[in-house]
C-alpha cells in the first residue's frame, strides 16, 4: 500500500538532491565551462573512450536528436570528434579531443574531491546503508523507465 506522505517526502528529497547535484555539475564540474547536460555526455565518452550517439543517448537516458546536439556543440567546442568506424563506415563513434580529455580529467578530479567530502560527513556506521539505499532507489527507477 502506497504511503502517501513517505512517496511526497521522497519526491520532495529527490528534487531537492537533482536540483544541488544540477548546480554541482556546472560549478564543481566543469568550472562553468559546459551546461550539464554537456558535462554528463564528456564523463561518459571520457570514461568509455570510444561510444555511438545511440549508446551514448541510451546511458544517458536522452533521446538521438537531443543527443546530437548536445554533441554538435561539443564537436564545435572542439571538445570532441566523430569518427567514421574502420570496419563499418556507417558507425560513427565520438571520442575526446586533447582539450575534452583534459576537461574530462578536470570534472574527474573535482568530483572525486567534492564527493570524498561528502563522504567524510556521512556518520561512519551509515556509510554502507546510505550506499545500499541508493542501489535500491536506482534499481527502483530503473525498473520503472
Amino acid at each position: 500500500m502506497l504511503n502517501e506522505d513517505n512517496s511526497k517526502k521522497l519526491r520532495e528529497l529527490m528534487r531537492i538532491l537533482e536540483r544541488k547535484l544540477g548546480v554541482l555539475g556546472k560549478n564543481e564540474g566543469s568550472s562553468g565551462k559546459l551546461t550539464l547536460a554537456q558535462c554528463h555526455a564528456v564523463v561518459e565518452i571520457g570514461r568509455a573512450e570510444r561510444i555511438s550517439l545511440n549508446e551514448l543517448s541510451e546511458v544517458l537516458n536522452l533521446d538521438n536528436s537531443t543527443m546530437s546536439r548536445t554533441i554538435n556543440n561539443l564537436v564545435n567546442a572542439d571538445i570532441v570528434i566523430r569518427e567514421t568506424d574502420v570496419k563499418d563506415r556507417r558507425y560513427v563513434v565520438i571520442k575526446l579531443t586533447d582539450s575534452g580529455c583534459r576537461i574530462f580529467k578536470e570534472i574527474e578530479q573535482n568530483m572525486k574531491k567534492y564527493f570524498e567530502k561528502v563522504y567524510e560527513l556521512i556518520p561512519k556506521e551509515k556509510v554502507n546503508q546510505v550506499i545500499e539505499s541508493l542501489e535500491i532507489l536506482n534499481d527502483a527507477i530503473r525498473e520503472k523507465f
